[in-house]
């Protein structure tokens, strides 16, 4: 523990939807807390299935904001009522809108902020120069800029045109049990007398599903495998009709969220990653934390800084079925080392991470 004196410490995110970065700002919350400092969790929008995880003791504000451009006003009017010492806002466009609500307030609360994904993969307003302009003159007024991988603020520095010196890399702190679940609990929610394999993350583009599912067809053809996607989001039922057309769909599960993702976990065979694009993916920690074999898309960035150049788990190249598939027959008859893949967990998402961000804030 750190010996600081109390702070009043806020968080600001979209909403409390089931992503990592949600994750991250509950472990953060907790760990802020846990050091003595009061915190407010800013939404824009009060929603989301992990609300129900907020730690007790939290003021949670909604900004009720339909719109991201419509927050400005509301976060102004909440840093002149609340006077947080520091407002640690995740995700673009939030430190910008942050930055500009600190200046409308006139009050001198720490804006620090955060990106958690490699900006310049992202389909959005950033691809504007003008965007990306006044995106640079916003952050460079922040108090502070954190990376969660290296190589997302190598691309926030490259694309945003951020100093590089002005970032500092804070790898994501989780809430990882001490004890894990019976892997008995979930192993029914896939097929019968299959291999197991799990995906977590939301459904949606740059996750890259529809390479997972054919690599996993051609998987099939030499070994009795299924597949159980952890998550929601919109792109569900396009990848059940892919499911549907392909003849997978004896294979292939869609359990949809959970806020508990322990059980299905332990239960797998294998964990597997297809994104195209990631910041520092914090299911990847999770199954190393579990003990899973792993293999991942190399994508930009975090899954070759999380298992060190291929030294935890296998790493192919984005959107090639055919190496992904021999990747996951050739990990499939793998075991992991659970006792250095739990180090490794514990060594990138440890409570240090937690003490960089109160740095960060001033509130260390």
């Amino acid at each position: 523990m750190i010996k600081a004196a109390p702070q009043h410490l806020a968080l600001l995110l979209p909403d409390l939807s089931g992503g990592g970065a949600e994750r991250v700002a509950l472990a953060l919350i907790q760990g802020f807390i846990d050091r003595g400092h009061a915190v407010d969790l800013v939404l824009v929008n009060r929603r989301g299935p992990l609300l129900a995880l907020v730690p007790p003791g939290v003021k949670v504000i909604d900004l009720a904001a339909p719109k991201l451009r419509h927050m400005v006003l509301p976060l102004a009017r909440y840093l002149r009522q609340r006077r947080p010492q520091a407002l640690h806002a995740m995700m673009w466009p939030l430190p910008l809108i942050a930055v500009a609500a600190r200046a409308l307030a006139r009050v001198d609360t720490r804006i620090i902020g955060s990106e958690h994904t490699t900006l310049s993969t992202m389909p959005h307003g950033l691809r504007h120069r003008a965007v990306r302009a006044l995106t640079r003159a916003a952050y460079i007024r922040a108090h502070a800029l954190v990376a969660v991988s290296a190589g997302v603020a190598d691309d926030l520095s490259t694309f945003v045109g951020i100093p590089r010196a002005s970032i500092t890399v804070v790898h994501n702190p989780l809430q990882l049990p001490v004890t894990l679940p019976d892997r008995m609990i979930a192993m029914d929610r896939w097929p019968m007398s299959t291999r197991r394999i799990l995906a977590v993350g939301a459904l949606k583009s740059e996750k890259n599903y529809p390479l997972l599912l054919r690599a996993l067809a051609k998987v099939r053809e030499r070994i009795p495998v299924s597949l159980l996607i952890l998550g929601d989001g919109p792109l569900r039922e396009a990848l059940e009709a892919q499911v549907a057309q392909d003849g997978l769909g004896d294979m292939v599960v869609f359990a949809g969220f959970d806020t508990n993702p322990w059980p299905y976990y332990v239960a797998a065979d294998l964990f597997v990653l297809s994104s195209d694009s990631e910041g520092l993916p914090t299911v990847l920690i999770e199954a190393l934390h579990a003990g899973l074999p792993i293999v991942s898309t190399d994508c930009p960035s975090g899954p070759r800084e999380i298992l060190e150049d291929g030294r935890y788990g296998g790493l192919v190249l984005c959107n090639d079925e055919t190496s992904l598939a021999n990747s996951i027959e050739k990990y499939l008859n793998k075991d992991a080392d659970y006792v250095k893949s739990k180090y490794r967990a514990s060594e990138l998402a440890g409570p240090d991470n937690i003490v960089k961000h109160l740095i960060a804030m001033g509130a260390a």
